[in-house]
């Protein structure tokens, strides 16, 4: 299990207000369960993981080894849900800069459709140019415009390289099982498809074909990745108590929130982590957000930003408070040098690993947030592998679901999200739409 640490919390709330809120955490456990809440017609994702190989499992396994095989580059087309979980879980097991180097037989995994920006759409035509590429188009609308815009631009560059024939083999859609512009593309086309469940939202659908293929095309192990999310459904839903991390996150977070704690800062000491942030940011936001309520999700990445927010957090408005995310260090160490001179002044290092100083710099850092007024939650997430990817997204999709409705909100709908949209499509002429 995922270890929750609530100790560096007790300046802000007390054992009677825990003790309090647990009756709340309990019947919202119930509320998720057993689909009697609010949006409990998008709850597929609970009962996804499994451990056994199923055959659309051996499918994805199948497509993504051929596409292995004949592709330099794997392009995935999405945005939100459907582009942040993948993206997550690949630069978490893989790292930032995991693309360089690969090619075919391992390609470069590049995602596109999540911006308008003429700048990004050229620099991914120059990371294409000369490349043997396939792609996945992740919507279960297939309307939606960044990612249709992105598809057209990719389509048409498949086509002319490779011709509709040789193109077709290349474009693998993710979409809903039986309606939507994109199923209906993907049947008069003839592409290879995956349903994406209809009960399961884009931001709770990392653990369906939709992170399943990219993952996979990545060289993970998603049958590992889907055993981990099954132990974590089994034990996160048997434990009913705070003896459960989920239960003590959601519990205490919505406690903080009740003190006046408005904001809350996901950070990790990990570089790789940082888009596992973002993920979060969506799930957590989209989840919450909504009836004049939520906690406002912030992501950071330790030590980088303790030079940028470090400031802020250590003295600015006390309305925030951080979940530290930790993970075991890695086999592979780095030793600290000496030097003759020492002008650095780094001798008194020599001989440490840097992963020992990661741990005093966490443990001074977490010091110095409590000092200064602000609670901690810490999560030891224990060692990162494959098994671990898939008990991570578990233990945030459920602990969300929770929380939210501790909160008293939906955490399946979006109403706002369209907001945008609507005043976009009038300023373009959209039909319809018009003033």
């Amino acid at each position: 299990m995922i270890k929750v640490d609530i100790s560096n919390v007790w300046g802000q709330l007390s054992l009677p207000d825990l003790l309090a809120i647990e009756q709340e955490v309990a019947a919202a456990h119930n509320t998720l369960t057993e689909g009697t809440g609010a949006g409990n017609d998008f709850l597929g994702w609970l009962n996804l993981p499994t451990t056994e190989e199923t055959e659309e499992m051996k499918r994805i396994q199948a497509c993504a080894d051929w596409i292995r095989e004949n592709s330099e580059v794997f392009v995935v087309i999405g945005i939100g849900g459907s582009y942040l979980g993948p993206r997550a879980a690949i630069e978490l097991m893989q790292g930032c800069n995991h693309n360089i180097g690969k090619g075919k037989g391992n390609p470069q995994v590049f995602f596109a459709g999540n911006t308008l920006s003429t700048r990004g759409w050229n620099e991914l035509c120059r990371l294409l140019d000369g490349k043997d590429f396939s792609l996945a188009v992740i919507s279960k609308s297939g309307t939606t415009t960044e990612p249709a815009i992105a598809f057209r631009g990719l389509k048409w560059m498949l086509d002319r390289k490779y011709g509709t024939d040789g193109a077709r083999k290349r474009i693998f859609a993710i979409t809903d099982p039986s309606k939507g512009a994109l199923r209906q593309m993907a049947t008069q086309e003839g592409w290879e498809t995956f349903d994406i469940p209809p009960a399961a939202g884009g931001r709770f659908s990392v653990l369906t074909p939709v992170g399943l293929l990219p993952l996979a095309v990545a060289g993970i192990n998603i049958r590992k990745v889907m055993a981990g999310a099954a132990e974590a459904k089994r034990e996160y839903n048997y434990v009913r108590s705070f003896e459960n991390p989920v239960w003590l996150y959601a519990g205490v977070r919505n406690l903080l929130y009740r003190n006046g704690k408005k904001l809350e800062i996901l950070e990790s000491f990990e570089p790789g982590f940082k888009m596992m942030g973002g993920w979060w940011q969506q799930l957590y936001g989209e989840s919450e957000g909504k009836d004049g309520k939520g906690i406002f999700p912030v992501s950071a990445e330790f030590t980088a930003d303790l030079h940028s927010l470090g400031q802020m957090i250590q003295q600015g408005e006390r309305n925030m408070f951080e979940t530290m995310v930790r993970f075991d260090a890695p086999e592979q160490k780095m030793e600290i040098m000496g030097d003759a001179q020492d002008l650095d002044g780094l001798n008194y290092l020599q001989g440490k690993t840097l992963d020992f100083v990661d741990e005093k710099a966490f443990l001074g850092t977490l010091a110095a947030h409590v000092d200064g007024g602000v609670p901690v939650i810490t999560m030891d997430m224990g060692e990162l592998n494959d098994e671990k990817l898939g008990e991570i997204f578990y233990f945030f999709e459920l602990a969300c679901g929770v929380s939210a409705y501790i909160l008293g909100v939906n955490p399946f709908n979006q109403p706002g999200v369209e907001f945008y949209k609507r005043n976009m499509f009038q300023l373009l002429g959209k039909p319809g739409y018009e003033v």
